[in-house]
């Protein structure tokens, strides 16, 4: 079996978009005892039981994020948590604290432990102590390098190991961070953190005898934006990953990020993980469909080069950057209509990021047709299921647009951005 392909589900949508652009397995959770909570709350017990059963009907796996760190006054609620969905039948719980683990161990013994990121293991001998404890896999630091993770697996052969591959990166300590704690009182820790590292800051310098103070002016092409990270891309080493022999599940961060994204990335990984296996592996391709999605700049992160070894690895000029695609329409679920994200007209052109099969069509609804190995839909008129035309539809109109023909569920229209 090959490397698993493990994508964020922020909300039952994006579930099944992730499972439909080949994603092996999804995690989520409910609740604040995840690190998302704005994802979390997206779910009830009742639709994360339905998604769970939905997820396995495909024959993949649901991982539950418990990975927050509890307080004294929270762990009565954490028992009954873990007391509910284990009832689901997840396929494991992704935890961080060590008693949360021994807890997760004595009401739901059945149910796998995997070691989030959180718990920063970065040696063998911690990693040793947690698969002593029961965890299964660990998901590794993302300041661990492969080398080291070589290590691990020559110590612990039976332990699996999960490395992120994609996303969002912290200036802390793998999430370890007291930022927006000290600024906003929201605590990271606690799935409240309120991005402070991705604010532009004002600096200055104090004489602490006077007590004078200087603002220090920053240079016209240079930013304030000091502790934001930019973006993870591990693409163009999923070859020296996959050859490594040694990673069991690459994971893709973005459980609050958007539908476009979640199909995005995935749909770029599963590509080129089959590619890989099947001999046939295309870098340029992969990159250009992540440099599709709005990014804060991409850096390679430190799991192939030490972080002292890097010097590009913050954006200040910016918090986010475009990509190199606007999304103008999502297909819906049906196949059969969809729901406009930005201004889409009557004649004009749009490529189509789609997981399936299409078929041309030509009628006198619209055409789509396949150019240059790139399918693209145009229309010759806006009609929405109630039977009423426009000429444009945008974001802020919510019918739901026929289609001139059917188009895999969830697929995207799309178009570069011209500079």
């Amino acid at each position: 079996m090959g490397v698993e392909l493990l994508s964020p589900a922020g909300n039952f949508e994006k579930l099944k978009i992730a499972l439909s652009y080949g994603a092996d397995a999804v995690y989520g959770g409910v609740s604040h005892f995840s690190l998302r909570i704005r994802s979390g709350k997206e779910f009830t017990y009742e639709s994360f039981k339905e998604a769970i059963d939905y997820t396995h009907s495909l024959g993949k796996k649901l991982y539950v994020t418990i990975n927050g760190f509890p307080f004294n006054s929270q762990l009565k609620l954490l028992e009954k948590h873990i007391e509910s969905v284990a009832k689901m039948n997840p396929d494991a719980f992704i935890v961080a604290a060590p008693g949360v683990i021994k807890l997760a161990k004595k009401i739901a013994p059945d149910v796998p432990i995997h070691l989030s990121t959180q718990a920063n293991v970065l040696n063998y001998l911690d990693a040793e102590i947690y698969h002593e404890m029961g965890v299964k896999r660990i998901v590794a630091a993302r300041e661990v390098s492969l080398n080291d993770l070589k290590e691990f697996k020559k110590k612990l052969p039976e332990l699996e190991i999960e490395v992120f591959i994609h996303g969002s990166m912290c200036f802390a300590y793998s999430g370890r961070c007291l930022i927006s704690a000290v600024q906003s009182g929201r605590v990271p820790n606690r799935g409240s953190c309120a991005n402070d590292c991705r604010f532009a800051y004002t600096l200055y310098a104090k004489n602490e005898e006077s007590g004078t103070l200087f603002r220090i002016e920053q240079a016209a092409d240079e930013g304030t934006y000091i502790f934001n990270a930019k973006d993870l891309n591990l693409i163009s080493h999923v070859e020296e990953i996959l050859n490594s022999g040694v990673i069991d599940a690459l994971k893709i961060e973005g459980r609050t990020k958007s539908p476009y994204y979640t199909a995005a990335s995935a749909n770029a990984y599963r590509k080129a993980i089959d590619g890989y296996y099947a001999g046939k592996f295309d870098l340029a391709f992969y990159q250009k469909e992540l440099e599709s999605i709005k990014n804060r700049g991409f850096s390679e992160g430190y799991l192939v080069q030490r972080p002292h070894e890097r010097n590009n690895t913050q954006n200040i000029d910016s918090t986010l950057l475009e990509g190199t695609h606007q999304v103008y329409g999502e297909v819906n679920e049906s196949g059969l209509s969809f729901k406009a994200k930005d201004r889409v007209d009557v004649g004009g052109v749009y490529e189509i990021l789609s997981h399936g099969k299409i078929d041309a069509c030509d009628n006198e609804a619209g055409r789509i047709w396949e150019e240059e190995g790139i399918w693209k839909i145009s229309f010759n008129e806006l009609k929405s299921v109630s039977g009423k035309l426009f000429e444009a539809v945008h974001s802020g109109n919510t019918n739901d647009i026929l289609l001139p023909c059917p188009l895999p569920p969830f697929s995207f229209f799309r178009k570069k951005i011209e500079n």
